[in-house]
Order: C-alpha cells, then structure tokens, then sequence
C-alpha cells in the first residue's frame, strides 16, 4: 500500500463516521485562481491590507481602495467552484459533513452547492451602508462605478483573497466613488471583515456551536495563523474533538492534529468523496492525489 493510499485511507477512516465541521481557509480557493497570502501561491503584496480604521477615516485610502477592489472584484466575480468546494459539497449532502465554516469571501462554496455555510468574514458580493445600513448586491455597485469612471481601464495581474489588487496609486488619481444612494452621503463598504475590525459576536457563537456539536473538525487549506480562525481549533482541542488539517504547508494548528495531509485540496478532497461516498458518474477531476504526504499528530 502506498502513502497516497495510505493517507487517503486515513482521511476516509475520520470522515465516514460523520458529524463533521469544515474549517475552510484561501488554500481551498487558489485552484480557482484566487491566490493565497501564505501557501505555496502566495503573493507578496507591495501595500498594506485596508484596515477597518482607516477606510473609515481616510477618505483618499478609501478612495484608493475602492479603485483596486473594483478591477479585484471584475476578476474574483469570473472564479467558479474547483474540485475541492464541489467534494465538500458532495460530503456535505451525503450526510457526512454538517456545516462549512469559511474564512474566504469569494462565495465559492455556497456556489459549489454546499448548504450550510457560515461566512466567518462576509462575502465580498455583498455590501453595506456603514451609515443607514442598506445592503446591495456588488453587482449594483459594479454598475454604478462602472457608470462613474468610464475611462478607468487599469489592467491588474492577480487578484488578492480579499479582492483587493496592487494598483499604482497613479493609475487612481481620477477614480470617483460612489455614495448610498438610500440615505445622504452613506459610505459604502464591501460587507466583509476587514483587518482591525472584528467579526459580529453572534456570527463566532454560531461557529463555536457548530465546532463543539461536532464529532471532527476538519480544517482545509488554512494556515492558522490569525486567531479569527485559529481559536476553532483551539476549542475543538480543548473539548477532546479530534482535528484533521488538510493543507499545503505547515500550519499554527499542526501541534492540535490527530492527522495532518500535506496536499493539494483540489485532488485530495476529491478522492476522499469517491472513497466513501463512491465515484460521481462520468469522475472528477484531480481524483489521484500525487506528491502528498500524511502525518499523524498528537491530538
């Protein structure tokens, strides 16, 4: 028996008892194209993210923003669903996983037909009045910019996880944003958590009640190296829940791991549904893991 079969076995063997919750990180997403901060297609940003205090305070950084997450958001709106959101969603209707737990803001896996899905962060499809609190799609906003700066045509390479792009601040000198169109002057921001802001209390009770009903936390593609996430694994483990980390890279919750899978998500998650749930009629893609390794841990 290989290791790939091996560590496919291993995972199948924690999985099919069910009563499990996903932690979902960007590593799931960068097979869409959605690169991450900290894996093995990371990238290296040459400006600071936005931090909640200064959008809200700056109306130049604001302003700076709106122009990078305009041409961010063109791109993160054409990603579609890998392998890897399809096989949670597949987990998820066979019964086996009870709810996803996600740190992204793409949307990819509700896209994908998973459920039950909790946006620890937001979504960046959404947003919101900071004023009145009026909540339209991105879509409406898209147009709306799109009306307002119609000779704006700066080309990006990459978009961030958060939607946002390196942009030169040349390239936004003339950029207009624009207002809430619900009440005077309302400033609009994407409906997403930013650095320096903290996420809705009642929004991490939900997810701490989904982590400790459950019977396995598994956690794909997330490096755990903000507490945002981290402090999931840190119940789990406290309360005696086993934690399975799939990821490329170490991560700050390997030392908590019952089992560790160094591996691509988009070939391990698949094979992983084929494994328990039986092969989808005509396959899916990336269903031979090659290259990963499996590692069981202390927790």
């Amino acid at each position: 028996m290989d290791g790939v079969t091996e560590m496919i076995d291993a995972l199948a063997d924690r999985v099919a008892g069910g009563g499990v919750v996903v932690l979902s990180g960007a590593g799931l997403s960068t097979e869409s194209g959605i690169p991450d901060y900290r894996g093995p297609s990371g990238v290296a940003r040459r400006h600071t993210p936005m931090t909640y205090q200064t959008f809200t305070r700056d109306p130049l950084a604001r302003r700076r923003y709106w122009a990078r997450s305009h041409l961010g958001w063109r791109l993160m709106a054409r990603a579609e669903p890998n392998d890897g959101h399809r096989a949670v969603a597949r987990l998820q209707h066979g019964g086996l996983v009870d709810a996803v737990i996600t740190q992204n803001v793409d949307g990819l896996h509700t896209a994908a037909g998973s459920p039950a899905v909790v946006e620890l962060h937001g979504r960046l499809d959404e947003v919101v009045c900071l004023d009145c609190g009026n909540q339209v799609s991105r879509e409406e906003l898209d147009r709306r910019l799109r009306e307002a700066n119609p000779g704006f045509d700066a080309r990006v390479a990459a978009v961030n996880p958060d939607g946002d792009v390196d942009l030169d601040d040349a390239a936004v000198a003339g950029f207009r944003t624009v207002d809430c169109t619900f009440c005077p002057a309302g400033t609009l921001k994407p409906d997403v958590v930013f650095f320096g802001e903290t996420v809705p209390a009642p929004r991490v009770a939900r997810c701490f009640a989904l982590v400790e009903r459950a019977r396995l936390l598994l956690v794909l593609g997330s490096s755990l190296t903000v507490m945002s996430g981290r402090r999931f694994v840190l119940r789990a483990a406290k309360l005696g829940i086993p934690v399975v980390i799939v990821n490329q890279g170490p991560t700050r919750g390997d030392g908590y791991a019952a089992l560790t899978v160094d591996a691509p998500l988009g070939r391990v998650l698949p094979a992983l549904a084929d494994r328990i749930l039986g092969p989808v009629p005509g396959g899916l893609a990336g269903s031979d893991p090659v290259g990963a390794g499996a590692s069981a841990g202390a927790g």
